[in-house]
C-alpha cells in the first residue's frame, strides 16, 4: 500500500512522529498506520485523538484505536476538534471525556493528555481555565495567523510558559491556500511556523515527492529571523484580516461531520 510505504519511508528519513485520529477516514487512517507501525513502532512516538466528549464513547474510541493501531500503548491521546465553545464544558462535564483520559493514563494504555483545535484561541483557553496539568496542544500556526484570531499571539505564550508540547499544524493553510493564494513558498511557510517556539510540526503528506521535500525542509532549517517574520507578516496582511485564507477559522469547511453531528449543525457539503 502506498500509505504504508510512505510511513516506512518517512522513519528512514528520520521523522520520530506520527499523527492520525479515530475518525480520520472512518478509522482507515489509524487501520493503515497500523499496518505502517507494526514492526517499528518503538520508532515513533505516536499519537492519536479523541472525538468524543462523554467518558464512556471516548473510552470505546481508545479501545478502537489501540486495536486498529495494533498497539498497547498510544504515545499523545488528544481531544479532537474542540472548536466549539461548549467543547470544554462537555468534556469537563459529569462523566466527561477527561475522565477517561486519566484512567487510560493511570492503567498505561497512553502516556500524554492533550486536545487540539482550530477554530479559535478563546474556546482553547476555556481548556486551560480548567484544573488540568495538560501536556499537549494542537493548533494553527502559519504567517497570516497573526492577522485574524491569532494562535500565535494569544495563545502560544500561554502554553509556552506551561511547558506544554506544542504541536502546530496549517503551516500552508490546510489546503496549501499559503502557497496557491498567498504566494508563499512551501519553504517559506514550514520554516516561518518551526522559528516560533513550537515543539513540532505535523504536515500532510500526500506522496513521496511532498515527503522528500519537507524531509528536506527540516534538514536544513534555520530559524528566520525577527525581522524576515515580520516582512511575511507585513505581505500577506492585505489579504489576511478576515480569515479568507483560513477556512479552518472563518468556515466549518475544515470541521468534521463527526463533530458537526455532536452539535446539531447539517451536513457540510
Amino acid at each position: 500500500q502506498t500509505s504504508v510505504k510512505l510511513v516506512h519511508a518517512a522513519i528512514d528519513a528520520g521523522v520520530t512522529f506520527m499523527d492520525t485520529a479515530w475518525e480520520y477516514h472512518d478509522g482507515e487512517s489509524e487501520r493503515r498506520m497500523g499496518l505502517a507501525l507494526k514492526d517499528r513502532r518503538d520508532k515513533v512516538t505516536l499519537m492519536t485523538k479523541v472525538c468524543a466528549r462523554d467518558r464512556k464513547t471516548a473510552e470505546e474510541q481508545l479501545h478502537d484505536s489501540l486495536r486498529r493501531l495494533q498497539t498497547d500503548v498510544i504515545d499523545v491521546w488528544q481531544f479532537h476538534e474542540v472548536n466549539y465553545d461548549n467543547d470544554p464544558d462537555w468534556i469537563f462535564g459529569t462523566d466527561g471525556a477527561i475522565e477517561a483520559a486519566v484512567a487510560a493514563r493511570q492503567a498505561g494504555k497512553i502516556r500524554f493528555i492533550g486536545f487540539t483545535g482550530h477554530k479559535s484561541p478563546h474556546i482553547l483557553q476555556k481548556m486551560l481555565a480548567h484544573d488540568f496539568d495538560w501536556d499537549t496542544c494542537q493548533f494553527p500556526v502559519n504567517v497570516p495567523d497573526a492577522h485574524y484570531r491569532s494562535f500565535q499571539n494569544e495563545f502560544l505564550p500561554e502554553v509556552n510558559r506551561r511547558n506544554m508540547g506544542v504541536i502546530a499544524m496549517k503551516s500552508l493553510g490546510g489546503g496549501g491556500q499559503m502557497v496557491s493564494e498567498l504566494g508563499l513558498t512551501a519553504q517559506q511557510c514550514r520554516r516561518y511556523t518551526l522559528s516560533q517556539n513550537v515543539s513540532t510540526l505535523v504536515c500532510g503528506i500526500q506522496s513521496l515527492e511532498n515527503l522528500e521535500q519537507d524531509v528536506e525542509i527540516a534538514r536544513t532549517f534555520t530559524p528566520m529571523s525577527v525581522e524576515e517574520q515580520e516582512q511575511l507578516r507585513a505581505t500577506v496582511l492585505p489579504q489576511s484580516t478576515d480569515g479568507r485564507h483560513e477556512w479552518f477559522k472563518s468556515t466549518q469547511r475544515f470541521d468534521s461531520q463527526y463533530h458537526r453531528d455532536q452539535h446539531g449543525f447539517p451536513t457540510f457539503g
